[in-house]
């Protein structure tokens, strides 16, 4: 017999029972071993918290938005909408003047919208994406706080506002920090519909809706980086609402509701979109791609210098993890696994990808951040003079970057830092103009142009036979070695053309750091 006393004990300890089959393990694994803890944050809004995010991000975003537009995705995404804007298209996008079917059009419809209201400039183009990034921030903050508590979702927001690898980057004329912020909400609204002791529909709709909205930004992959996170956490947690077929059937309703009205649109406009955009561009670019090909760990030190400086504490973050320590064990709560599930699917999707850019997994790091600032706050760390000092020499460079490095880049960098020569040039719009071996829709876009095409290197007799009909074309040569190499070609294919009015668009520092947009010509006869 075990003395009452005994008995009492040993409840109180609740060791937790040993999986009864194989296929339960991982659940009890996650929910007993990993992420045990049970205490109920303190979610109360802080407004001193949320003012200090908005100060943080607010002055590294909004008053450094003006520098020349980096090719090629900012001069892409600030031209698209110039045209629709020009052309009163709300439904195709076009770029120089051609249907452009690579992504949806959500972006460029805030885009235009505010161009509309600041006018055509490369600082109103950027207020987008800005807005979108501290809007990430915010909700980060504001949602994650009812799940890990009000000081963990501070610190993480924080964190957030002071990673270069998504405040720095997410500020530029790039789909992902627009996609970023959707992510975020669908999935953390998704959350909270799933993890209390009922199912809140509220939450659950709110989620389709930015789902919905992520869909139009960047197309399906903004439900793929939503589902497997929510049956996965379903799946390994204990006390979860599941997820029936009915929650997801609406979901995809709403989802389909929001999307549906621009595809159809697109469908009857171009016939030939549904291809190319779900096939070519979303499954064979996954599966088969066609460029941006990179290394399996590749993201690996793209993590580790965007999220700095907090990412400094990776490593005695996953030994916190993996800690057999009562107190630090009950301090992983079912909702820190959740943001490690989250964060960690997204790099893991895009890890296995083919096709791989520095931007992709901008949605991985709220999550990440969330989580590292959910140890933090429990750490001796917190604690320490050198976490603020840390944290002020962060928004030191951080701002330094902002206001002064990237601008001085930007004009180093850009096709338009001789202006006044490259108007001269290219600014009569009956004077045709062409790009060589890469686009250059910055120059299209300073310049008001929708007529500048673009031939690539294996394109190289397309443009002689069409110099050979237009003379006294102006050619943009966007390669530091193109121009002695086309010079080449035009003396073996066409003899009686000849380069004049060369003229460098940009000075290299060194031999080997040298601006890619470098040479415009003008092709003559001899």
């Amino acid at each position: 017999m075990v003395p009452t006393a005994n008995k009492e004990s040993l409840t109180a300890l609740q060791i937790p029972k040993s999986p009864r089959s194989l296929i339960s393990y991982p659940s009890f694994l996650w929910s007993q071993v990993l992420f045990p803890g049970n205490v109920e944050p303190q979610a109360a809004l802080r407004w001193r918290s949320l003012l200090i995010l908005m100060l943080v991000s607010g002055a590294l975003l909004y008053p450094c938005l003006s520098f020349y537009l980096f090719e090629p995705d900012e001069g892409r995404y600030a031209e698209i909408p110039r045209e629709m804007l020009a052309r009163g298209e709300w439904i195709v996008p076009y770029l120089q003047g051609e249907p452009y079917l690579d992504k949806p059009p959500l972006m460029y419809w805030l885009v235009m919208a505010s161009y509309r209201v600041f006018g055509e400039h490369d600082w109103s183009a950027r207020l987008v994406p800005a807005l979108a990034i501290q809007c990430c921030i915010l909700v980060t903050y504001l949602l994650a706080r009812r799940s890990l508590g009000e000081r963990a979702a501070f610190w993480g927001a924080l964190a957030l506002s002071l990673a270069p690898g998504f405040v720095s980057v997410g500020r530029l004329l790039v789909l992902d920090g627009l996609l970023a912020f959707w992510v975020i909400l669908s999935i953390l609204a998704a959350f909270e519909a799933v993890r209390g002791e009922y199912f809140r529909w509220g939450w659950w709709l709110l989620s389709a809706g930015a789902c919905g909205l992520g869909v139009l930004t960047k197309g399906p992959i903004a439900i793929i980086l939503l589902a497997p996170p929510l049956v996965g956490y379903c799946w390994l947690t204990k006390g979860c609402r599941p997820i029936d077929w009915l929650h997801w059937l609406i979901l995809g309703m709403c989802t389909l509701a929001v999307v549906a009205p621009w595809y159809v649109g697109m469908c009857l406009r171009i016939p030939t979109f549904a291809r190319y955009f779900f096939w070519e561009q979303n499954v064979v670019r996954f599966l088969s791609p066609f460029d941006h090909q990179r290394p399996v760990w590749f993201y690996l030190p793209i993590l580790l210098a965007g999220l700095l400086p907090v990412s400094i504490l990776a490593i005695p973050f996953f030994r916190f993890l993996l800690s057999g320590n009562e107190k630090e064990a009950e301090s992983r709560s079912p909702a820190l696994g959740f943001m490690v599930l989250a964060g960690g699917w997204c790099v893991l999707f895009f890890t296995l990808s083919g096709c791989k850019l520095p931007t992709y997994i901008l949605p991985a790091f709220p999550f990440l951040a969330l989580a590292l600032g959910a140890y933090l706050v429990q750490s001796r760390w917190i604690r320490s003079r050198w976490t603020w000092g840390i944290l002020g020499l962060s928004l030191t460079i951080m701002a330094s970057g902002h206001y002064l490095f990237v601008p001085w880049y930007a004009h180093f960098r850009t096709p338009m830092r001789q202006t006044e020569e490259v108007a001269r040039l290219c600014g009569d719009s009956q004077t045709p103009v062409v790009c060589y071996p890469r686009n250059c829709d910055s120059v299209a876009f300073y310049l008001g142009r929708d007529d500048i095409h673009t031939y690539r290197s294996k394109e190289t007799h397309l443009l002689v036979g069409f110099l050979q009909q237009h003379p006294g074309t102006v050619v943009l040569f966007a390669h530091r070695h193109s121009l002695g190499g086309f010079q080449q070609a035009l003396e073996s294919m066409s003899p009686d053309l000849h380069l004049t009015h060369i003229t460098p668009l940009g000075e290299s520092l060194t031999k080997s750091f040298q601006t890619e947009f470098c040479y415009l010509a003008v092709v003559e006869r001899k």
